[in-house]
């Protein structure tokens, strides 16, 4: 599933027919995911969004930007400081070369506090090259995620994502499991996902 190098550990939270998911921690440097965040965080034109929910209309808990990579790398993204641009080219530049997969799309969610979130879910199968991973960077504070089968009775796999982490999952998984960030009361630091997938081309 990856090209990492041969003294990798990566831990496998999902493994089998319904498809796969590692965590790769320290994949990126302290000092570069720290550096990555700050770009991002102040380069970003973050978009507040909402959504209906039972029947009334509801912030989303988190700030959120998307961009098609091709239109970074060639400096046409709107709502992107240039400095942010190449920290965000860079870093699926990274990703792309350890897992050996085509990214062009990222997109980005900002959890400012432990308020943010995101309900568990499964990416949309539509959305998806098949076959092809989706690659989830951390930058900034450590949230917990939850990966849930499908199925009932099996437990919930909890997974601490750090900063400098890549979170893997296969397509495959995305028929079989959700992934969700719960809301917390603890005190917690805002932090960036960045999401790296295969989207088809028109």
């Amino acid at each position: 599933m990856t090209q990492f190098g041969l003294f990798t550990a990566p831990l496998s939270l999902v493994a089998g027919e319904r498809g796969e998911v590692t965590y790769h921690a320290g994949f990126l440097p302290a000092e570069l995911a720290d550096a990555y965040f700050a770009a991002l965080r102040d380069g970003v034109d973050w978009h507040a969004n909402r959504r209906v929910m039972y029947e009334r209309e509801v912030d989303v808990p988190r700030l959120t930007a998307h961009f098609p990579l091709e239109r970074l790398r060639k400096r046409e993204a709107e709502g992107i400081r240039a400095d942010a641009a190449s920290a965000l080219c860079e870093a699926a530049g990274r990703v792309s070369d350890a897992l050996g997969a085509p990214f062009n799309s990222v997109g980005l969610n900002f959890y400012r506090d432990g308020n943010d979130s995101v309900a568990p879910h499964n990416d949309r199968l539509q959305d998806l090259v098949e076959g092809e991973p989706i690659a989830l960077l951390s930058l900034g504070g450590t949230r917990r995620m939850l990966i849930r089968s499908k199925r009932p009775g099996e437990a919930a796999v909890p997974i601490d994502l750090e900063a400098g982490s890549l979170l893997v999952m296969s397509y495959a998984s995305q028929l079989h499991y959700t992934h969700g960030v719960a809301k917390t009361r603890a005190r917690v630091d805002p932090r960036i996902s960045v999401a790296l997938r295969v989207r088809p081309r028109d």
